[in-house]
Parts: structure tokens; sequence; C-alpha cells
């Protein structure tokens, strides 16, 4: 008995390395198309994907691979912030030369930072092109509207993590541009000092104070902007990012138009005729899913094709970063000197378009008019909801040629009005003598009637055009969501290029006047 265990004791010893893989990987070679399934179903890192996937969502044209790649930026800003944590010193004092330290000094600590620096601008960038896709290829419709909802808190977070993380080095530009996003959230308070109850109701105030944890940039801003960009906002992104991932499964998988189902059950077919083929999220099981009562054709196993096609787009973003890395450094100016204000100080490019508004009216141009957006943009879903084909690209040939049509007068519709208030400029010009006199009238005034409000009144009048004359809540949303976009873009480079000192009108840089400190 004692011999039998020994021998036994031994044989376990030689088999330990098979048996601990075993205990841990529990399915086979992926040879077949079962043990490719139990591939993906019984791994851990791999099971958030169907075990089975639709051909039509492994064309380039269905997504792009937006979403994925986007993903795939989030993981190297995750990888990169917490190797710069080991270095990065969250403090007034020390902030900004941990920061050159990690620039000059740390063994390959330039790159780590150029990588984190420009995959964050590469995320936001994907993302509204992520958000574009899905909206021109109506994704967004019945039964993924939630999932639209989602997106939409997806892309707030990214902005407030790439806000958060622009003051960290603590330079010139991170705190200039922090103190221009600070006083656009206490923009609230110009309308209450207009109507005079700010010693009574001070929104303004508040959520500044929140903010910055202060009435102004300084040590408990820099602390409170760390906290949430290295734990609270990644949290909360990669909760709600395993939300929408779930719910595109949950969901049915990515949308596809109706040729993709060759096979449907005729109307009025009863349950004991309706084929059973549907999909939940670990198994073949009956529910009420997109997927039931469909026989769904054309499925391949997502081992290794999904895989094989991730591991490409994996690769060739990292040689898209790596490759701007090596070239061209994260920027880093100046000390923070509250002393020196930056001239012009401008916010990160992707709030340029909303700072170009805010130089008209700061409340109207960064309260009013995003909250405008957003709201509109969370309710697509629910009012738009025409029936039609989806997965399809701008709804078919008449969606393109009114995007199209769109995209030319939102331009010219930017184009005039940046040329007339350049050379003409606003009220507080025409009027100085009666902006004086009357002041909070005229303050109000500006609030509701400004540049950026002539650009939501274009697109609501070009919107509500197209739903008269195309009778159809889709192409009349396409063009409204073209125009915003085209505006969006065009804001953008016109702050980023042709404004200078005093937020001036200049062809280019060189133009701009020695300013003198």
């Amino acid at each position: 008995m004692e011999y039998n265990g020994t021998r036994q004791f031994f044989r376990n010893m030689r088999n330990l390395l098979r048996n601990f893989r075993e205990s841990m990987v529990r399915h086979g070679r992926p040879t077949s198309d079962r043990a490719r399934t139990q591939t993906v179903v019984h791994n851990f890192f791999l099971h958030i994907h169907s075990a089975r996937v639709h051909e039509h969502s492994l064309k380039w044209s269905t997504t792009m691979g937006l979403g994925i790649m986007t993903t795939l930026l989030f993981l190297i800003l995750v990888v990169t912030g917490i190797l710069l944590m080991f270095y990065y010193k969250p403090s007034v004092l020390t902030a900004y030369n941990s920061i050159k330290d990690i620039q000059y000094v740390v063994p390959t600590g330039r790159i780590m930072r150029n990588i984190h620096r420009w995959s964050a601008h590469g995320m936001v960038v994907l993302l509204i092109m992520h958000m574009a896709r899905t909206f021109y290829t109506a994704a967004y419709k019945q039964p993924r509207e939630f999932n639209w909802v989602i997106g939409m808190a997806l892309l707030a977070i990214t902005l407030a993590l790439s806000f958060t993380g622009y003051l960290l080095p603590w330079d010139q530009l991170a705190f200039w541009a922090v103190t221009i996003g600070s006083g656009i959230a206490a923009s609230p308070r110009d309308l209450t000092e207009a109507l005079g109850i700010t010693q009574y109701f001070d929104p303004g105030g508040l959520i500044k104070e929140v903010l910055l944890g202060a009435h102004f940039v300084g040590e408990e801003a820099l602390i409170r902007f760390y906290t949430l960009h290295v734990m609270v906002l990644p949290i909360a992104l990669v909760s709600v990012l395993g939300v929408h991932f779930w719910r595109i499964r949950k969901d049915g998988g990515l949308v596809r138009p109706a040729s993709a189902y060759p096979d449907i059950s005729p109307e009025g077919a009863g349950p004991e005729e309706a084929p059973t083929k549907t999909f939940g999220l670990m198994a073949v099981v009956r529910e009420r899913t997109p997927a039931t009562d469909r026989e769904i054709e054309n499925l391949v196993p997502s081992w290794p094709r999904v895989f094989r096609l991730e591991a490409i787009l994996t690769m060739l973003v990292l040689l898209v970063i790596v490759g701007i890395s090596l070239q061209v450094d994260a920027p880093l100016a100046e000390q923070a000197n509250p002393a020196v204000p930056e001239n012009p100080a401008k916010a990160p490019w992707y709030f340029l378009a909303l700072q170009e508004l805010v130089s008209y009216s700061a409340f109207g141009g960064g309260i009013v008019i995003p909250g405008i957006i957003m709201v509109g943009l969370l309710l697509i879903p629910y009012l738009e909801r025409e029936e039609e084909d989806v997965g399809i690209w701008f709804s078919g040939a008449r969606g393109r040629r009114i995007a199209a049509v769109s995209a030319v007068y939102a331009a010219v519709v930017c184009v005039a009005v940046l040329a007339f208030t350049v050379r003409c400029g606003w009220l507080r010009d025409w009027l100085p003598e009666l902006t004086q006199k009357y002041g909070r009238i005229t303050q109000i005034v500006m609030m509701f009637f400004n540049p950026g409000m002539v650009f939501v009144a274009a697109c609501a009048v070009w919107s509500i055009g197209l739903l008269r004359s195309t009778s159809s809540t889709r192409m009349a949303s396409i063009g409204l969501f073209t125009c915003s976009l085209v505006l969006f873009i065009m804001l953008t480079y016109f702050a980023a290029v042709h404004r200078g000192p005093n937020w001036g009108f200049y062809w280019s840089q060189a133009a701009w006047p020695v300013v003198e400190h």
C-alpha cells in the first residue's frame, strides 16, 4: 500500500504540468467547430465575444474596426499610465519636474509619455468616428437604443479623462487650458449676475469649486484631477464599457441589413413552426432576444477569424502610435505660472470648437449649446424611429446625397458666419454705448443671440426643411447630424489655426504680433 502511494505520488509529479494545464484550460486544441466554441466560452478574456459570429460582421465596411481600435487605445493608455505613475509626483511643487524627469532621465520615459499622449488623442478621434459610423448605419435603432445612450456616456467619460489628464504636467499649456475650462464651468454665474440673484443662487460658483476644490487652479485642483484621472474615471469607463459590450451581445450582435438573414419566419407563424435557434450570452437558448425566431446562416466560429482580425488591428494601432511617438514629442511648455497668462490660451483641440463658441458668450456657448447638442444626441434613437433596413451606410443613395448636400450647406453657413463676425463683429461691437448702459439686458440677449445660436438655428431650419421635403425623420436626422459634425470640424480648425493673441483672427501664426509678457 505504501509502495503504491509512493508510485502514485511520483506519477503525479511527472504529470504535474499537464494536470495544471488541464485544470486551467477546460478544452482541447481548437481543431473543430465545437473545440473553437469552447475555446471562446471557457476563456475569461475571450468570452466577451460570441462563440460564433456572422460573416457580415467581419467585413471591413461594417465597422472599419473603429470600436476595437478605440478599446485597444484605452488598453494602451492603461498600461502606459501605470508605468508613468511610478515616476509622477502629483504636487504643484514637484509635478512639472517629475514630468521633465520622465521626459529626459527615466529610461524609455519619453517614448512612454509620447505613446500615452498620442493614444489619448487617438482615442478621442476614433470614438467620434465610431459614433458617426453607428449613426450613419442606423445602428441606434430598436433594440439598440439604450446602447447608443451608453455610447454617449462613454464619449463623455473619455473627454473627461482627457481633460483631467491635461492638467497633470503642470505647465503653462495645461494650467491655462484648465483655467479656461473651469471658467466655462462657472459660466452660469453670468446668467445669475445678469438676473441679480448670484448672492442667493450661484450654481456656476458651486460647479467651479466642486471641480477645482477652490476658487482657482492650484494644489487642490491638481490632486482632484489626478484622482479622477487615475482611478475614478477609468473605473467608470471600464464599467460602462463592459455594459456596452454586453448590450451588443444581448441586442443580437453587430447591426446587419435584412439581406444577412436569408431565412426568417413568415408572418403569422406560430411558436411550433418558428425556428428555435437564438443566441444568449453564453449558450444556445430559447429566449426573447433579437435573434429569436430567426434561423441565422453564414455563421463562422469566432476562433480564429475574429481574433486574427483583432491581432492585425492591434499591430496596426501599435505601429501607428509608436511611429508617431518616435517622431513627435508630447508638448511640454514652461512651468505653470498664474502670473503670466498664455496669449492665446487655448483649450485642448477637442474643446476648441467649444472655446470658439464661448468667445461670443460663455454661458450660451459653454452651457446652452453643448446642452442642446448632448440632449439631441441622446434623444436620436427615441425620436427617429422610422422603420427601415439597418446596417446600410446613410440608408442608401438618397441618404448619401443628403449627407453630401448637408455638409456643403454647413460649410457655407460656417464660413459666412465666421467671416461676418471677423469683419463686422457682433452686438457689443455695434452698440458699445447701449451695451454699457444696459449691461444686464445686453448680457442676457448675448447669451441667446450669438453666432453659436445662429449655427444651431441654421441646422434646425435645415433639418425641418429636409423633414418637410422628404417626409422622412431618418433623412432629416442625417442632415442635422452631418451639419453638426461639419460645424464641429470647421470650428475646431478655425480656432486652432486662425485664432491668435487676444483671440483675434490671423491667417497664420506667422502673422501674430510679438506679445510682451
